[in-house]
């Protein structure tokens, strides 16, 4: 591997072993994020699910259906975080029910700048597995390992991802549509819902903490939205390198970094 692709591989591993989202949230709010866990409502808690469900299937029919497949601008990271500001601002500012309420727009917003990303690192969006790649991210950003074990459990759950979204988009491919209920893509998104869920928990713990809500929930989702920005920069960075020199060696030298 070329010294120049060693760096930007060094550098994904960098981004990947940063803090997790929870530590994140700790740090930025001075204050542990079981204290919030612990006072978010029961009724809330039993809605995480299924409003990342929800969330999930809006974002995944935006990766079918108006991803934009075209524009090879620059990544706009910064016009995508202020979008999620505003949106978790008012969210927050109407309690927890509306920030659940908010979460598929701000899912979308992410997955718009995850896609941004995705183009330019290489990726063809007309390739309806790369449009599942940008889905794939939210499972991995979620990821709560400690960075002892991020090499393992990153490419452990691609892994685990890659049958699924293969399966996905053959079914797609072959539908052109997406069925409501259709059993490949229901086992695709459970398995992202269960890693995304998490870190929407953790999301709604920071906001109930005693801080003004939508001041909280606007910074949340700012933090929220850089550290999937991030992970996305890392895992096309890996897959953009792994197109060139093969997975295993990939795999081989980010092991070694």
């Amino acid at each position: 591997m070329i010294y120049e692709d060693k760096i930007e591989l060094k550098q994904a591993k960098f981004l990947l072993e940063n803090e997790g989202l929870a530590n994140k949230l700790t740090n930025f709010l001075n204050k542990p994020l079981e204290k919030g866990l612990s006072l978010l409502p029961h009724e809330v808690m039993d809605k995480v699910q299924l409003y990342t469900n929800a969330a999930l299937d809006k974002a995944l029919r935006f990766a079918i259906y108006t991803m934009d497949t075209t524009n090879d601008a620059t990544p706009s990271n910064s016009k995508h975080k202020l979008a999620a500001t505003i949106s978790g601002g008012i969210g927050g500012f109407f309690g927890f029910t509306s920030a659940l309420v908010e979460l598929p727009i701000s899912t979308t917003i992410m997955l718009r700048s995850i896609a941004e990303i995705a183009k330019s690192h290489g990726e063809d969006l007309t390739d309806i597995t790369s449009r599942l790649a940008c889905l794939e991210v939210l499972a991995l950003g979620s990821n709560s390992e400690k960075s002892d074990t991020i090499e393992s459990s990153y490419f452990s759950l691609r892994v685990l991802l890659a049958k699924e979204i293969s399966e996905a988009a053959k079914f797609i491919t072959r539908k052109g549509i997406i069925e409501e209920g259709a059993p490949l893509l229901v086992k695709m998104l459970n398995t992202v819902s269960s890693k995304f869920g998490i870190a929407v928990s953790q999301k709604l713990a920071g906001m109930a903490l005693p801080i003004v809500g939508s001041i909280s929930g606007a910074a949340i989702n700012n933090l929220f939205i850089d550290h999937f920005q991030k992970t996305a920069e890392a895992h096309f960075t890996i897959r953009k390198l792994e197109r060139k020199y093969g997975n295993e060696y990939v795999k081989q030298v980010f092991r070694e970094l």
